[in-house]
């Protein structure tokens, strides 16, 4: 059952016809599509492909369209093509972090920030209080909203083929001896089918799925998310026993959805929406939900009676019992008050639709009975008298330990093996997506001769996350927060085109010449609007004058800027248009924009400095060949079996292994710089 992208013209046109009808707001046109597809297509047209994707949740779509961008010929094989770009837990994006991390997908061209400004019911900016440098976009979505312009995009993106069906193995055979690597894979075996499927790069992006169970109380039944199978067991198969891929296991967990018309919301403190709704996507001025039309989320306790249910019930629930790693960050009510007994735990009730009558209460997730489950909502004041309407579960799934990848989410030891999203350790929609983008794009590069590409921590947080993931592996389901970055004030969510688009354009390939060429008319207008706020300058007595209400320094310069003005907390780009109309007025488009930049110019400056110095450095390669164990130079058995085990790419990822001393640093960068130069000499001779 198949939709084929661009190869028969009559489908490639109703593609187009889909993604116009979605801006006119005619979904149902795309569901009835997609019944007629897997009704009537019955077998594939071809069986090669440069790309195939497995699994169709936010690391699959973005690595899909991420390598369908590139160039190459992408297959993206799912289960239930209805169920792409489901929300299967908390209906959002963005967050503290997170949503750096929408930001700069959609800064290299991907589909999930324009998809939260379609479908997004509720925005917000969280983190006000602090700098713009941690700001949080974050947005509640519609669910059905978000999953519509999802499918829609993808079914419209050229060079894109989807696929209904279940991967029932991995091709493997032996690696090409000219490249690192001791396998290949070669494409995939669907289940049921005669024959297999070839493509040069798979990307795995199985999320829950790889060998996954679900938990309620007592009861465990296999499956990746509530009324889905899991993967075929062949696949954590082939990972472990064919590749020797080391591999563990985590769990995670959702709430119980409630009927909305059975919540007390007078019991629960109103929180509106931001007045006016902030974009995730470079590419729009607005969202599609206009602000008045926005809905408001709520804010609720758990009480000592929800403690009380918990204890009583902890007999009757096996997912909590088991010692599978669970997530720090956003842990179920019960590892909570068994982790901080006697404490307060704070309940928000988000809305799951514009038009759906269920309510999700975030905080709540859950894995004991459901008769246990309505005992405790019905603790919680504003609950009480609640329904629910689907019962909170718990899932414990496989994954693939991620210091066996390289920068580029290839797999060390197998070539044209890609991996993406949850199978790596991560928890979130926006790390799924994040990643997904940067393995669809490189293994759209190796499938089509082209070098694979890393991204720095000191340029991105995508960067960042895969450096942590590559280099120091994870012991619970990673989330992205941003003192996981070093370079803040640099890695904003402003600037995310400016440090992105360029490169995803020029050096990646992944980005449209739409959106490149906006992003250098930004550039080139910011730059504009900086240049002209450097050559205004008054006295520090006239700009007193001029504005009252911002508190001037005496101690400032004679003649400050107005780059210098626009510095001080109190003032903003329209009171230095109101003083030089004539020369900045043409700005006023970018006037957040300018502020943010200036107020952080200083930093940055330094901060530059110091990225330069560490890209110098880090940016090194190291041999993939090194023998740690055996190398001539002064290292720890400790940190000989850590570089041997990881094998970082680079001196900076060694850089952050924990156990790698700045000691063994100095001495394997002295190693690899005299060996190179000795090389060198030797070539020459």
């Amino acid at each position: 059952m198949i939709f084929r992208g661009c190869h028969n013209r009559n489908l490639t046109m109703h593609s187009f016809l889909l993604a116009s009808s979605m801006l006119r707001q005619k979904f149902p046109t795309l569901e009835s599509f997609l019944w007629r597809v897997s009704r009537r297509a019955s077998h594939l047209a071809r069986q090669q492909y440069d790309v195939i994707v497995v699994g169709g949740g936010h690391a699959g779509t973005e690595a899909a369209a991420a390598a369908s961008r590139v160039g190459a010929q992408t297959l993206l094989v799912t289960q239930k093509v209805h169920t792409i770009g489901a929300l299967s837990c908390n209906p959002s994006l963005g967050g503290v972090g997170k949503g750096h991390l929408v930001k700069e997908v959609d800064a290299l061209d991907g589909v999930c920030g324009r998809a939260g400004d379609w479908a997004g019911i509720h925005f917000s900016i969280l983190n006000r209080r602090k700098g713009p440098a941690v700001w949080g976009p974050r947005a509640q979505l519609d669910r059905q909203r978000y999953r519509q312009f999802i499918q829609s995009e993808l079914l419209s993106t050229p060079r894109l083929t989807v696929l209904e069906g279940s991967v029932e193995e991995l091709l493997v055979t032996e690696s090409n001896p000219e490249e690192p690597g001791c396998h290949r894979v070669t494409g995939i075996r669907l289940a049921g089918a005669s024959l297999p499927i070839s493509a040069h790069s798979v990307v795995l992006t199985t999320g829950t799925f790889l060998s996954g169970s679900l938990f309620m109380g007592q009861n465990t039944s296999p499956g990746g998310r509530i009324g889905d199978a899991p993967s075929s067991a062949g696949m954590s198969h082939t990972l472990r026993e064919r590749l020797g891929l080391k591999m563990g296991r985590l769990r995670t967990g959702t709430p119980p959805r409630i009927v909305k018309a059975s919540v007390d919301f007078d019991q629960a403190t109103l929180h509106p929406p931001d007045s006016q709704p902030s974009p995730f996507s470079f590419l729009n001025s607005h969202t599609h939900c206009k602000a008045e039309e926005q809905l408001p989320c709520y804010l609720t306790y758990t009480t000592p009676g929800v403690d009380k249910v918990v204890k009583e019930s902890l007999h009757l629930n096996c997912h909590i019992q088991q010692d599978t790693k669970g997530p720090r960050y956003c842990p179920s009510i019960e590892s909570r008050v068994l982790r901080f007994p006697g404490r307060q735990h704070q309940v928000w009730l988000e809305p799951e639709g514009l038009t759906s009558d269920l309510v999700y209460p975030q905080g709540l997730s859950m894995t004991m009975p459901p008769d246990m489950q309505l005992q405790l909502i019905r603790e919680i004041p504003a609950l009480h008298t609640a329904e629910i309407h689907t019962p909170g579960y718990g899932v414990q799934y496989d994954f693939v330990c991620p210091t066996q990848l390289s920068p580029a989410l290839q797999v060390k030891s197998t070539q044209g093996l890609f991996l993406a999203g949850q199978i790596n350790g991560t928890t979130g929609y926006e790390e799924a997506a994040a990643q997904g983008l940067w393995a669809g794009v490189n293994a759209a590069r190796a499938a089509l001769c082209m070098p694979t590409m890393a991204l720095s921590r000191t340029e991105s947080y995508i960067g960042v996350l895969i450096d942590d993931l590559v280099t120091r592996g994870v012991t619970e389901p990673y989330r992205m927060f941003t003192s996981r970055a070093e370079f803040r004030t640099s890695l904003r969510p402003d600037n995310a085109d400016l440090r992105l688009t360029l490169k995803g354009f020029a050096e990646v390939g992944c980005v449209s010449s739409r959106r490149y060429q906006q992003t250098v008319r930004v550039r080139d207008r910011l730059q504009d609007a900086l240049a002209a706020l450097r050559d205004v300058s008054l006295s520090a007595t006239t700009w007193r004058h001029k504005l009252p209400g911002v508190h001037i320094s005496e101690m400032k310069a004679a003649n400050p800027t107005g780059l210098e003005m626009l510095q001080y907390n109190d003032a903003t780009f329209e009171m230095l248009v109101s003083v030089f109309p004539e020369r900045l007025s043409p700005y006023t488009e970018f006037s957040q924009r300018l502020k943010i930049e200036a107020v952080y110019r200083p930093h940055c400056v330094l901060q530059q400095k110091e990225i330069e110095r560490i890209q110098k450095e880090e940016s090194m390669s190291l041999p993939q060949d090194l023998d740690y164990l055996s190398l001539p130079v002064s290292l720890s058995q400790e940190v000989r079996e850590i570089l041997d085990r990881v094998r970082p790419s680079t001196l900076g990822a060694a850089t952050r292994l924990q156990g790698v001393t700045p000691a063994a640093i100095v001495h394997l960068f002295n190693y690899v710089l005299h060996s190179g130069k000795k090389e060198k000499s030797t070539h020459r001779s």
